[in-house]
């Protein structure tokens, strides 16, 4: 799609914050997008052309969409692969990344295999059918150890520490479905590469490094405080995975860096991510752009970081769900290189993604995010 004289349409499934931001970054390249979500008024809405409202699994609302579209793409792992390859065929649009890509994300044990199989490094793993299962993977693998439903789960949702074999009880009742097991990965840190497929190339945004809590993405510092050649690495493997996945667009790599510098791959989404959301004011590129310029079959963008960066999440500080009003946003603007995202939900609860607000300058990386956490420390829904 090299031609301008016709706006581009973009469908895509998923009208969540990445769907809106994904908006934000397509209307300057002349691209127009519809989204599909079963929430009336998603926070996607305001700033895309249109939204059909329905299911994720909708047969004619995904016909719809892809009657409407010149390309298809999705911002939420919930997508049927089946119902988007099909209207692809049908109504001859193209779709990515490629639903195949995302039949092998969204089962996290065929994700690991495929990744295992193609020679990129992964924890330890079994899969498990029962109690007798989980209890032999701790012999084998040793406490503590992490299950995981196979479907589903963000967040940290969907994951349960065992830390003996006391605990394998508790797990199962916890997780529904089917589960997998991996061994505990001792790291050093938590690091995240945000990489794209072109049309024939690739390309990847500096690593960065997370800070999570709870399980739950806090804060993205960028560049990652990690030796150079952890950082090196992680992009080596980032391109392998690239390797391992069809279709275009931005896929964000989640990795495991150990005490003994080794990268290990803990999960990837096919999508833009959290952790990629500082390339907005912090990269020559946003991973937004990037996004819709792989799936149109555009030029790749240079990634390259403006300058040092730091990420941190408007999480809600609630202890149930209200309407969403945000106090301390004036104080946060006048910080110097302070910018504020608010992802327009109109209910806050207990630690669900409102917003996000990034800082880009001249300061170390640790300054940097020290100041972003007070930023969102000022933040407040009370």
């Amino acid at each position: 799609m090299s031609r301008l004289d016709e706006p581009p349409t973009l469908g895509v499934v998923g009208g969540g914050q990445l769907g809106r931001m994904l908006a934000e970054a397509a209307s300057p390249l002349g691209v127009e997008l519809v989204v599909l979500d079963p929430t009336p008024d998603c926070p996607a809405a305001p700033v895309a052309r249109e939204q059909i409202v329905g299911d994720f699994d909708d047969a004619d609302a995904l016909d719809e969409l892809a009657a409407r579209s010149d390309a298809l793409t999705f911002e939420i792992e919930l997508a049927d692969p089946d119902l988007l390859e099909r209207v692809g065929e049908e109504h001859d649009v193209p779709v990515h990344p490629d639903p195949a890509t995302l039949r092998t994300i969204q089962d996290k044990l065929v994700q690991k295999r495929r990744l295992q199989d193609r020679g990129v490094p992964v924890p330890e793993f079994r899969a498990v059918d029962d109690r007798e299962d989980l209890l032999a993977a701790g012999e084998e693998l040793g406490y503590p150890m992490m299950v995981k439903a196979r479907r589903g789960g963000y967040d940290g949702r969907g994951n349960v520490p065992v830390e003996s074999p006391d605990d394998v009880d508790d797990a199962l009742a916890e997780l529904d479905g089917d589960l997998m097991v991996e061994a505990f990965v001792p790291f050093e840190r938590e690091l995240s590469v945000i990489a794209a497929k072109g049309d024939g190339e690739a390309a990847t945004f500096p690593v960065g490094e997370n800070v999570h809590e709870e399980e739950i993405l806090r804060e993205t510092v960028v560049p990652a405080r990690a030796p150079e050649g952890a950082r090196e690495r992680a992009e080596e493997v980032a391109f392998d995975v690239l390797d391992a996945m069809s279709g275009r667009g931005v896929y964000g790599i989640e990795l495991f860096e150990r005490e003994d510098g080794e990268i290990l791959v803990n999960e990837i989404a096919p999508r833009p991510h959290n952790s990629g959301h500082y390339t907005i004011e912090g990269a020559l590129t946003s991973q937004f752009e990037q996004h819709v310029r792989g799936v149109l079959g555009y030029p790749l963008g240079a990634t390259d970081l403006r300058g040092p960066v730091a990420m941190s999440n408007v999480l809600g500080d609630v202890d149930e769900a209200q309407p969403a009003a945000l106090t301390g946003v004036d104080d946060v603007l006048a910080t110097h290189g302070a910018n504020v995202h608010w992802y327009g939900k109109d209910e806050v609860r207990p630690l669900r993604k409102m917003g996000h607000v990034t800082l880009v300058g001249e300061s170390s990386a640790s300054d940097l995010l020290a100041e972003a956490r007070d930023c969102t420390d000022t933040l407040t829904f009370r």
